[in-house]
């Protein structure tokens, strides 16, 4: 129960959290202003504006800079992981996300009869660098804020 307790006393594993959960919510807020619905699978989905991967990472390393010292070992462990995880929210999960787009069109229009169009894939489900951005500003300022 101790080792519980210790993990909900982890002050940056909580603002690391914070950030995530905040950046979700943005996505319900962002999903009502743009498409006039209220969409709560948003809370746990992937994709969209901002990245919650992106917040999530960026706060976890801007709370060990801020914690431990921006030229600590955690500090650059933490930042090598936050740029790999950014890397691939905006690359392989985005490319993933173009190719179920164009199958999911693909299958539509078979159920119509209508002739395939296509468009050639980057061979390299994600976020645009902007989200990626975007998910990375949220997690410096929410752990500027509660760090």
């Amino acid at each position: 129960m101790g080792e519980l307790k210790g993990l909900f006393n982890n002050r940056i594993l909580m603002v690391s959290v914070l950030a995530w959960f905040i950046a979700q919510a943005l996505k319900v807020i962002l999903t009502l202003l743009k498409e006039k619905k209220v969409d709560f699978t948003r809370l746990i989905g992937s994709g969209g504006m901002p990245s919650s991967h992106s917040a999530f990472v960026v706060s976890l390393a801007t709370s060990v800079g801020i914690t431990h010292g921006w030229d600590s070992t955690y500090f650059a462990i933490s930042a090598i992981f936050t740029l790999i995880v950014m890397y691939d929210a905006a690359g392989v999960r985005r490319a993933t996300g173009k190719q179920a787009m164009i199958l999911n069109k693909i299958i539509s229009e078979l159920h119509r009869h209508k002739e395939i169009k296509h468009e050639r894939l980057k061979e390299l489900i994600g976020h645009t660098p902007i989200e990626v951005f975007a998910g990375a500003l949220l997690g410096i300022l929410i752990s500027y804020l509660f760090i």
